[in-house]
């Protein structure tokens, strides 16, 4: 059972809580992201094992009509075994996706998955013509290439800053370039993108960047969070803009959390008051 703690980041163990969550965030006019917990699966049986809970998660999510959709990570269905067992698991969950009219996004992992990630995804959403999305990290430097590759292509691009750390060599290092990158894509975004921005953030400026493009341009762009994370701010921001929250949920919670509570201050805070009971 997950502690209270850990419940502001995690949406339960099972399929049934995370649904409840995206309820209960509908009903606040949020959208849900479900993430089932899990990655780097070098036994192949994981990897079946949890691309057929996410199918059975997109026919859940058809059959209750929830404003929500999924996102999968590349090594959690099979990249690690083998390229080919990805593709195959991918090509699966994106087969029922296609049955019930459901949105996939492929979650970015580290630099040396992002060939085959990318690879994938646009062989998928350009057979499928849209319907998917992809992540994008700002703190590579191979990113501006890749987010001008994708310009005309249908879907959806996430924009993130990245958390992987990156070796110098690939990735900028420095919080201050990271953040002029950033803007830089988000920019070029608005200005050559029919659609399909995502502004994966917490930080109000890049947020409030955004929306200045938007009303520039008038560019479709929507706001993604992680659960637990300024969800004040995303009950706001709902109330003019597309806001996802990025819910995870299911038994492999624990590494997941502590990464939450550590990788900010306010998190920490948080976890303190909870455990002293204030």
């Amino acid at each position: 059972m997950i502690p209270p703690i850990a419940r502001r980041f995690v949406a339960g163990e099972t399929p049934a809580t995370a649904l409840e969550h995206v309820r209960e965030c509908n009903d606040r006019d949020i959208r849900v992201i479900l993430n089932l917990l899990g990655e780097h699966y070098d036994d192949p049986t994981e990897a079946d094992d949890d691309a057929r809970a996410y199918a059975t998660l997109l026919s859940d999510l058809a059959d209750t009509g929830l404003n929500a959709c999924i996102s999968v990570k590349p090594s959690q269905i099979g990249l690690d075994v083998s390229e080919a067992r990805f593709r195959d698991n991918f090509r699966a969950i994106v087969d029922v996706a296609d049955e019930n009219d459901q949105f996939v996004w492929l979650d970015m992992e580290d630099h040396t998955t992002t060939d085959a990630t990318l690879d994938a995804y646009e062989e998928f959403v350009t057979a499928r013509g849209g319907g998917m999305g992809v992540c994008l990290q700002a703190n590579l430097k191979r990113t501006r290439d890749d987010i001008e590759q994708f310009a005309d292509v249908p879907g959806k691009i996430r924009l993130v800053k990245g958390a992987y750390n990156e070796p110098p060599a690939i990735a900028y290092k420095s919080k201050e370039r990271v953040n002029e990158v950033y803007e830089e894509y988000l920019e070029y975004m608005f200005e050559q993108y029919d659609g399909g921005i995502a502004v994966g953030s917490h930080d109000p400026v890049m947020i409030d960047r955004a929306r200045e493009l938007h009303d520039v341009h008038g560019t479709a762009f929507e706001i993604q969070m992680l659960m637990g994370v300024r969800e004040d701010a995303q009950e706001e921001l709902a109330r003019e803009y597309p806001v996802y929250q990025y819910a995870p949920y299911g038994g492999k919670w624990l590494s997941y959390f502590y990464r939450r509570i550590m990788e900010r201050k306010e998190n920490v805070r948080f976890a303190v008051r909870a455990v002293l009971g204030r």
